[in-house]
């Protein structure tokens, strides 16, 4: 794989080197500088020229600081004459603003791609976008992955003669349902509204709870409100117990801090696409890594070959 060279933004650099080791290939360095005026900077250290260039970089926070550093290298990429550059997203932030869905409102996931596009990128690896329509608002090709397959290979160490997925909300129940088909088992979903003051109501779960081993399962977890709302709608249909998992364990404002301290949340289970601070680990946390699966995306997207088995549905 020579003529591939890999870079990282400072976002994620751990994820981009367990990616870098699984393909056998250096991390090449990068500098990122700040001017006096608050300006950013990006250097590429390593040739670009006539060379298959892939991104590392999840928008996390601060996101707005990523997502320039990001566009910065793209441009730095494209100025040095590569051959192609392929961004690769595991966590784009802005898929949430996906819709217009009050007056005078910016779609946000829209403009951050147009914005990816112009700087320079000419495809896209993401894992797990919050919203499926997302991947069109890109006039580049998009892959998209998710992490059903490394969620489902740990629930399988579990006793799942009991057990139940449940998603949050019917928004969601469509990858609640792969996961259980992956998992042998049944499916359940919220009925969730969200109101303006950002307050969330789970008013009943459609599907059979009570004595069941229940495995939430969402796409990311922020303030974890949903999650704290279903807890409760799940304990009043008796459910055995909980365990909870997702892609994105984001875990914003002490979110881990309260879900580890319900007690009767065995386990909370989430992928690296985004770094969890050391000083927000908790002993219920599990934390599994997609690094292999993005390095196989990137060799197959470096050799021309087919990405969808790893993101279609067997």
């Amino acid at each position: 794989m020579r003529e591939i060279a890999v870079f990282s933004g400072s976002a994620h650099p751990e994820l981009a080197a367990e990616v870098c080791s699984h393909l056998g290939v250096p991390l090449s360095p990068a500098r990122v500088d700040r001017f006096a005026n608050d300006c950013l900077e990006v250097q590429l250290q390593a040739n670009c020229r006539e060379r298959d260039v892939f991104l590392i970089q999840p928008l996390v926070a601060p996101v707005q600081e990523h997502l320039v550093e990001l566009l910065l290298m793209c441009d730095a990429a494209r100025g040095a004459s590569a051959s192609r550059i392929t961004v690769v997203m595991p966590h784009f932030s802005y898929a949430r603003s996906d819709k217009k869905d009050a007056p005078r409102i910016s779609i946000g996931a829209r403009l951050v791609a147009d914005l990816l596009v112009a700087s320079g990128a000419s495809r896209v690896l993401a894992m797990t976008l919050h919203s499926p329509q997302v991947h069109g608002f890109f006039s580049v090709p998009v892959d998209h992955l998710n992490a059903l397959r490394e969620l489902a290979a740990h629930f399988r160490g579990h006793d799942l003669s009991r057990a139940t997925v449940v998603s949050p909300d019917l928004g969601n129940a469509k990858e609640a349902a792969a996961f259980a088909r992956l998992l042998g088992v049944k499916v359940a979903a919220g009925a969730k509204q969200r109101f303006p003051d950002d307050r969330v109501q789970i008013s009943s779960v459609i599907g059979e709870i009570a004595g069941r081993d229940v495995i939430v399962l969402d796409d990311e977890i922020a303030k974890g409100s949903t999650v704290l709302e279903l807890l409760d709608r799940l304990r009043e249909m008796d459910a055995r117990t909980i365990r909870i998992a997702c892609t994105h364990g984001l875990f914003a404002a002490g979110a881990l801090q309260r879900l580890s301290a319900e007690p009767d949340v065995l386990e909370i289970v989430c992928t690296n696409t985004v770094p969890v601070p050391d000083g927000d680990r908790s002993d219920k946390l599990r934390v599994l890594s997609i690094a292999p699966a993005l390095a196989e995306a990137v060799r197959r997207i470096h050799n021309g070959e087919s990405v969808s088995a790893l993101f279609e549905s067997p």
